[in-house]
């Protein structure tokens, strides 16, 4: 079983028989994870040589992977008949919502009378557009997966959690948030980030071990140059934006991490400072550890400086975009105007 995708019918993923398997999501590594453990679960089942050889006494596996789109119900008669040499087969039909009419109702046969030594993986991204197919598929028999996508943050660091917990490592808060703000939200950069931290590191892997690792990036992103202007802290900030831009962050992601600090506390300080921040997190759509961080960095802001430093900010992204001679040079005023309407 793929992490992150969750398998309704088989929880704990002992499904050696299942010889139908649907996936469903949009989460592209997790679909490719959910695939690949579909088709070793086909092969070990079939007792089939792997990729790397295996058994040479076995008869070579017949995998084709193939997408919907373009394939008609006659073209997947001829992958799914079995082989003159014998041995397993496995097709994998990607994108089914691009699936014909003809086609979905071949394959909702199929996964009703399964073919003796052939095994089904169907991949559907879970809109709309033939949603009936994986209906159709799971009540024929087929196992579902789902793969759906992660864009929350709770469900980011529950997503690197497994990922440490499968290289046998442990990870704090603290670290996870930091591998998230030096990587990005990319899935798959998060999964080699977790790789590399595993094997390259001891110990638990805390804020620290991240910074070590990324030789300053986790720190010197462009929302830890906005975290140190919105608290007022000018020196801090200007050395932040030089090692930024120093290493190959865009100017125009500063400006937007800038922009996006100062609608941040606009936001939070719209609400009242004594409500809980885990009671307010879905309203404001954003985590309760952003808010109580907002909540500390609004003293000494006002609407007025507020407005302010948004003008500052509006000002840097015309400049960096290409009215101004030097972006680093825009940026610099902008964070001097962010610390200079911050009242002292």
């Amino acid at each position: 079983m793929a992490r992150g995708a969750r398998d309704e019918r088989d929880p704990a993923g002992q499904a050696a028989g299942v010889r139908v398997t649907v996936i469903v999501g949009d989460e592209e590594l997790l679909i490719e994870r959910a695939v690949a453990a579909a088709v070793a679960t086909a092969l070990a089942a079939a007792g089939a040589p792997d990729a790397a050889g295996g058994d040479l006494g076995c008869a070579p596996a017949d995998v084709h992977d193939v997408p919907a789109a373009g394939l008609t119900a006659g073209e997947l008669a001829t992958l799914t008949m079995p082989s003159l040499f014998g041995g397993a087969g496995v097709v994998v039909v990607r994108s089914a919502e691009d699936a014909t009419a003809s086609l979905a109702a071949e394959l909702t046969t199929l996964a009703g009378s399964p073919v003796a030594d052939l095994s089904l993986v169907v991949t559907h991204s879970g809109g709309a557009k033939n949603r009936a197919l994986v209906a159709d598929l799971v009540a024929a028999g087929a196992r579902r997966v789902d793969c759906p996508s992660i864009r929350r943050f709770g469900d980011r660091m529950d997503f690197l959690r497994a990922e440490f917990r499968t290289a046998g490592r442990k990870a704090d808060d603290g670290g996870l948030r930091a591998l998230l703000d030096s990587v990005g939200t990319d899935l798959r950069d998060l999964a080699a980030a977790c790789s590399q931290l595993a094997a390259d590191t001891t110990g638990v892997i805390n804020q620290a071990a991240v910074a070590r690792y990324y030789r300053g990036r986790a720190e010197a992103t462009g929302f830890s140059v906005a975290d140190k202007a919105c608290e007022g802290n000018l020196a801090e900030a200007l050395a932040q934006l030089r090692w930024a831009l120093a290493t190959g962050t865009s100017p125009v992601l500063i400006t937007s991490a800038l922009a996006s600090g100062l609608r941040t506390l606009a936001l939070v300080g719209s609400v009242g400072r004594g409500l809980n921040p885990n009671a307010l997190a879905a309203d404001l759509g954003m985590p309760p550890w952003k808010i109580d961080k907002a909540r500390q960095q609004l003293r000494g802001w006002t609407a007025e400086g507020l407005a302010r430093a948004h003008a500052a900010v509006a000002e840097a992204d015309v400049q960096v975009k290409g009215e101004g001679t030097s972006a680093a040079y825009a940026l610099e005023r902008a964070i001097s105007a962010i610390v200079a309407a911050r009242a002292p």
